[in-house]
C-alpha cells in the first residue's frame, strides 16, 4: 500500500465517520436503551506513545469523571459452581442465576448462584465442535423478559453463525431449549480464531466479534465477515447507522475478537489475541480499521487504530471483557492472569495491573454482575490447560 494510497483511505474514513456520527445519534434517539503480580511489561497509550493525538490513538482526557485510581484489588469472594465441561459464555438471568455454554459438550447449563447447583437446558443441535470452535459466546435478548430468546454463537459444519432459542422453563431437565432459529450465518470457521464472543449493546443491537480463521488477508477485506466486529438488529440484519452501507460491519483489521464491553457512558472496547507480539485491548470506533494484518499492536501506520493497551502474548491472551469500578477488567487465557485496566475517557488512566496469576489456571470468561462484583469463569477442561480438583469454575469477585 503507498503512501498516497493510505491518505486517500484515511480521508475516506474520516468523512464516513462523520456522517455516522450523525447516523448513530439519529439511531440513538429511536432507540432510546488481593495484590497485584505486576509482570508481564504491559504497555498503555498514554505518555509511553508520544505523539500520537488523533482519535485513532486512543486519546485520554476527554472524559469529565474522575479517573479511578492507579492501583485496584481483586478478593475471591466465593466459588460459584465447579465441575463444568469446557465453559465458554456466561449470561446472567434476571433473577441471578446463570447461564454458561460448554464449547465442547454443546450444551447450555442453568447454575443457581447461591447454591451452585446445575440444570442441564439441553443441547445446542448443528454444533460442530473441533479445535478452537464449538458453542461460544451467549447472551440473552434484550426483549429477554417477554420474549425469553436465549442467542448463541457456535460453529457448525460449514461456518460460524448466530442462532436463538426459545428458554422455557415450564420443560422437563435436558428439553428447555427451543430449536434455534438462524439469526446470521457465512462467518468464516476455521480450527483456530473463530472469535465468537456475543453482546446486546446499550443501543439494544447485537455485537458480535468474529476471528480470521487463520486466514490473514480476510480481516482487512470488507466484504469479509472475518477478523471483525458486526453491529446487527436482534434480527440478523445490519444495524441501523453502521459505517459501511448495508454491511454488517462495524470494524474491521482485527485477528481474533473475543472480548466485549460498554463503559458507563456507553464506550464500546474489545479484546482481541495477537499472534507473536502483541496482544491488545481497543477502544472502538465505528469504520475503523485496527490494522491485522499490517500491523500487531501500535504501530506508525496512521490509517490504523491503536490499542489503548497491549501486553505480550505470553501474559495474556486476552478471551473475556469486563467493565466495573471505572476499570477494564480482562480474563487471561495463556496468561492466567485477569488484567485490570483504569479507563480516562477511552485511554488508560494507568498501568495495567494483574491478578490472581496462576491461581486459577486459564481464565476465559469475565462478566460484570453489578456494582463491585465480577463474574469469573475458568478454562482448564478446553484441552489446553491443566485440570485441577473441580475445574472448571466460576468464581464471584469483588473489584476496585
Amino acid at each position: 500500500m503507498t503512501g498516497r494510497t493510505r491518505r486517500v483511505e484515511r480521508t475516506v474514513i474520516v468523512r464516513r465517520r462523520a456522517v455516522t456520527a450523525v447516523l448513530a445519534a439519529a439511531a440513538l434517539l429511536l432507540t432510546a436503551g488481593c495484590s497485584s503480580d505486576g509482570e508481564g511489561a504491559p504497555q498503555t497509550d498514554g505518555s509511553a506513545s508520544p505523539g500520537r493525538t488523533t482519535a485513532r490513538s486512543s486519546p485520554t482526557g476527554t472524559d469529565a469523571a474522575p479517573s479511578p485510581p492507579a492501583k485496584g484489588t481483586v478478593t475471591v469472594v466465593r466459588t460459584v459452581a465447579t465441575g463444568l465441561d469446557s465453559p465458554w459464555g456466561l449470561a446472567p438471568l434476571p433473577d441471578g442465576d446463570l447461564l454458561v455454554s460448554s464449547r465442547d459438550e454443546a450444551t447450555i447449563t442453568r447454575v443457581d448462584a447461591r447454591s451452585g447447583e446445575k440444570t442441564e437446558l439441553g443441547e445446542v443441535p448443528g454444533v460442530a465442535p473441533g479445535g478452537e470452535g464449538g458453542l461460544l459466546g451467549i447472551a440473552l435478548s434484550p426483549g429477554y423478559a417477554s420474549d425469553r430468546m436465549v442467542y448463541a454463537y457456535f460453529t457448525s459444519a460449514s461456518d460460524n453463525r448466530v442462532v436463538r432459542m426459545l428458554y422455557d422453563e415450564g420443560k422437563p431437565a435436558g428439553r428447555q431449549l427451543g430449536a434455534p432459529d438462524t439469526v446470521f450465518k457465512g462467518i468464516p470457521k476455521g480450527v483456530v480464531h473463530n472469535g465468537g464472543r456475543i453482546a446486546f449493546g446499550p443501543d439494544r443491537m447485537l455485537y458480535v466479534g468474529t476471528g480470521e480463521s487463520g486466514d490473514t488477508g480476510l480481516s482487512q477485506d470488507r466484504d469479509s465477515l472475518g477478523g471483525k466486529i458486526l453491529r446487527l438488529t436482534a434480527e440478523g440484519e445490519p444495524a441501523p447507522g453502521n459505517p459501511f452501507p448495508d454491511s454488517p460491519v462495524y470494524s474491521y483489521g482485527h485477528r481474533n475478537v473475543q472480548g466485549l464491553a460498554w463503559d458507563a457512558r456507553q464506550r464500546l472496547f474489545a479484546a482481541e489475541f495477537g499472534q507473536d507480539t502483541w496482544d491488545e485491548l481497543n477502544a472502538v470506533e465505528p469504520g475503523d480499521n485496527y490494522g491485522w494484518p499490517e500491523a500487531e499492536g501500535r504501530s506508525d501506520e496512521s490509517a490504523f487504530h491503536d490499542p489503548l493497551a497491549q501486553w505480550r502474548t505470553e501474559d495474556a491472551s486476552p478471551s473475556g471483557l469486563a467493565h466495573a469500578a471505572g476499570s477494564l477488567w480482562a480474563a487471561g487465557l495463556r496468561g492466567e492472569r485477569l488484567w485490570r485496566v483504569p479507563l480516562k475517557g477511552t485511554g488508560a488512566a494507568a498501568d495495567p495491573q494483574s491478578f490472581l496469576k496462576g491461581e486459577y489456571g486459564r481464565l476465559r470468561t469475565v462478566v460484570a454482575a453489578g456494582g463491585d462484583r465480577l463474574w469469573l469463569v475458568t478454562s482448564n477442561t478446553d484441552g489446553r490447560g491443566e485440570p485441577a480438583k473441580g475445574d472448571d469454575r466460576i468464581l464471584e469477585l469483588r473489584v476496585t
